[in-house]
């Protein structure tokens, strides 16, 4: 029987509890580092191995990260040993990133009754796999689209990170330590992860009930709270969007004070930015799963395929279909002949692929005023 991961137990016996991290092509390395660090630590602490782990790729060749670093692997996935935690690491464009061979080795992973986890965009390859059925999930805001829309039957939410019995799965950068931590402190007691906090500087352990911050929202909250509730509304309602009237009413203000709002603070109208939002997500499921342009239009609340792809080619300067063919094809940014590789160079080559690629505008005059307080 898989023994819960969500109630407090504590080693015994002199065996190490071995973890596997499947590195998948173009994982995260951060999120990769900050889930080892914790486990090398409470080794180092205490003074005895409590844990052990492997590097996991394919085929047991090199793996690259979606910075362009490469990775020498301990195993392939058919020579690796016994393992009683298996963590799968995503990273850039995951829809595209994993195999058949890798979903079939965590399928049987999970019939040996092994703990199974995900870190940043890894949950898409257990979902894949049908190991999240049924499960609460975490993941990177970038793939929680594709993972709502595609596996009806995973639990998705916003929080930082999950620990759903035999399963657990985080968001990106610095939380899989956090995470880890959660974990090593049911497994081994408070006193351990507070300790091992302390060695990394780390000032609190982040819960596993914190939220995600949604870019734009987080730094509105503080300075801007109704205009931050208006925001949270349309991102909840996209696929059938709410009239600004309506939208006004429940934060609790005037349209007219709802439009002034967006103009004083984002420079826009409140129309024109829950128009963007409902392209980003579109740009999203364009490039994180398989479904028709004429069913993302209406997942989007476009009236037909029509509208979407017009408002598409105008505001995201691209129609798209050939939003979605950038995923398979990696653009050369620079095709001069002879050049040196350079991993940066690739990494930005990858980056253009993703769905969240040239989302980042350069604060207006406007926009620099949100959280005129402290910094933002």
């Amino acid at each position: 029987m898989i023994e819960s991961i969500n109630a407090p137990t504590y080693q015994t016996g002199d065996r190490p509890y071995r973890v596997g991290f499947l590195l998948i092509d173009n994982f995260t390395l951060v999120a990769l580092a900050t889930a080892i660090e914790p486990l090398r630590m409470a080794n180092q602490l205490m003074g005895r191995e409590l844990y052990n782990w492997q590097l996991l790729s394919a085929d047991g060749q090199t793996a690259r990260a979606s910075d362009g670093m490469t990775v020498v692997p301990d195993a392939g996935i058919d020579d690796s040993g016994e393992y009683d935690l298996v963590i799968v690491v995503g990273g850039v464009n995951v829809t595209q990133s994993f195999s058949s061979r890798e979903v079939q080795w965590l399928r049987g992973q999970a019939r040996r009754n092994v703990v199974l986890g995900a870190l940043c965009t890894g949950a898409y390859v257990l979902a894949s796999a049908g190991l999240l059925d049924g499960y609460a999930c975490s993941a990177h805001w970038e793939s929680l689209a594709a993972l709502r829309e595609r596996f009806s039957q995973v639990r998705c939410n916003n929080r930082l990170y999950t620990l759903d019995r035999d399963r657990l799965t985080c968001t990106g950068g610095n939380v899989p330590m956090h995470m880890m931590l959660t974990l090593l402190a049911r497994r081994h007691g408070q006193s351990l992860a507070n300790a091992i906090s302390d060695m990394f500087v780390c000032d609190r352990q982040r819960e596993d009930s914190e939220e995600q911050p949604v870019p734009l929202r987080k730094q509105l909250v503080a300075a801007q709270p109704k205009l931050a509730e208006v925001a949270q509304l349309m991102e909840a309602n996209i696929e059938e969007p709410v009239e600004l009237r309506e939208l006004a009413e429940l934060a609790g203000i005037s349209r007219r004070q709802l439009e002034r709002l967006f103009l004083k603070h984002l420079g826009c109208t409140p129309s024109r930015y829950y128009l963007k939002l409902r392209l980003d997500r579109a740009r999203q499921l364009l490039k994180q799963t398989s479904c028709s342009i004429v069913d993302i239009a209406s997942m989007c609340g476009f009236v037909s395929a029509t509208h979407f792809s017009r408002c598409y080619r105008k505001y995201m300067g691209t129609a798209p279909k050939a939003a979605r063919a950038a995923v398979y094809t990696i653009h050369q940014t620079d095709e001069v002949e002879h050049q040196p590789r350079s991993s940066a160079r690739e990494a930005l080559q990858r980056a253009q692929a993703e769905p969240t690629y040239g989302v980042f505008t350069a604060p207006s005059s406007t926009q620099e005023s949100v959280g005129t307080g402290g910094l933002v």
